[in-house]
């Protein structure tokens, strides 16, 4: 399968819209044939993501977007959760709306190094693709989160593609918060089963798509003059690193400090992935200020309550202490 048209959905508010934005723009960069459809999450978002005018996006609006079903739980659930309900409302939303034949579900804190029409064109014949989180073995926590990971899932929009994710989104909608009860644990655990209990259900095999904190300490990583490469130490099979999950990462300290997240990480690692990204997530949030001196997008404005709820975290799973970099803004 060769896909001419790739599309795109995701969601984000003001909090991660430097994330979003760094997002889409290294998507464009190793990319000419997409389109992306973006959900803001709040006011700010929107206004922000209107006045920049982006190529190849469609900004769908709340108004727009929100049905009654959603409306319905919103004040039931944090942002957060809310968030995690909604999500396969967008891709439902982007397949039925605007009558698309597929479209890829990517959280705004992936960041890509290579184009993702690799893993999709993986899919084949299949209706969907789900991305299993490689968990290295110290911080396995399938049986709490989930076996897959909701950061980058593709639907088709025929029969097979759209029983699972009508039945996925009603699901949401019944049920979806931070916690694990009776085997379910936010949007994440729902894909568990999918394997057998719907049709047509591909598991990515490419390692290079869903690199993340939590499995890159599997693999070996090498910078290329226009790419990197992991080599899984078992296997010492390579790859091109097609995107990373930055999960976790946060600002701290008028933006000197970084928290970069639970689990631990190499040097090579750092200086490698998270130096460049987090610099690029600082360039957009300079440029913005500059296009609107009253723009101020704010990384976790919270911090206080954030960083405690970390080490709640840590304690309850045995993390490590998160890393933490200093850097020079600016």
């Amino acid at each position: 399968m060769h896909v001419k048209m790739m599309n795109f959905c995701t969601l984000f508010d003001s909090n991660y819209l430097t994330r979003g934005l760094a997002m889409y723009e290294s998507l464009k960069a190793h990319c000419s044939n997409f389109h992306l459809y973006i959900f803001p999450f709040d006011d700010i978002c929107y206004e922000i993501l209107s006045k920049l005018d982006l190529e190849d996006v469609t900004l769908v609006s709340l108004k727009e977007f929100e049905d009654e079903k959603l409306l319905s739980i919103k004040s039931d659930r944090t942002r957060g959760e809310y968030c995690w309900t909604a999500t396969s409302s967008t891709i439902f939303y982007v397949l039925t709306k605007f009558g698309l034949d597929h479209c890829t579900y990517l959280d705004a804190d992936l960041y890509f190094y290579s184009s993702p029409e690799i893993l999709l064109d993986e899919a084949r014949d299949k209706s969907i693709l789900i991305t299993d989180h490689r968990y290295s073995d110290q911080y396995n926590r399938a049986y709490d989160c989930g076996k897959y990971c909701v950061q980058f899932v593709y639907f088709k929009n025929n029969q097979n593609g759209m029983n699972a994710l009508k039945w996925w989104r009603d699901e949401c909608i019944k049920w979806c918060y931070n916690r694990q009860e009776d085997g379910k644990f936010g949007d994440q655990k729902y894909l568990d089963d999918w394997p057998s209990r719907f049709n047509e259900v591909h598991e990515l095999e490419h390692l290079g798509g869903g690199v993340a904190p939590w499995n890159v300490q599997q693999y070996n990583i090498i910078r290329g003059e226009e790419n990197i490469t992991i080599i899984d130490k078992k296997s010492q099979k390579s790859y091109p690193l097609v995107f990373y999950h930055f999960h976790e990462l946060k600002f701290i300290e008028r933006d000197i400090k970084v928290l970069l997240c639970g689990y631990e990480l190499r040097k090579d690692v750092i200086e490698t992935l998270y130096l460049p990204y987090i610099h690029h997530l600082l360039a957009i949030k300079k440029s913005l200020q500059m296009l609107d001196k009253n723009i101020n997008p704010q990384e976790y404005p919270l911090i206080k309550r954030d960083f405690t709820y970390y080490l709640r975290t840590v304690k309850r799973f045995f993390i490590p202490v998160p890393n933490m970099i200093r850097i020079k803004n600016g």
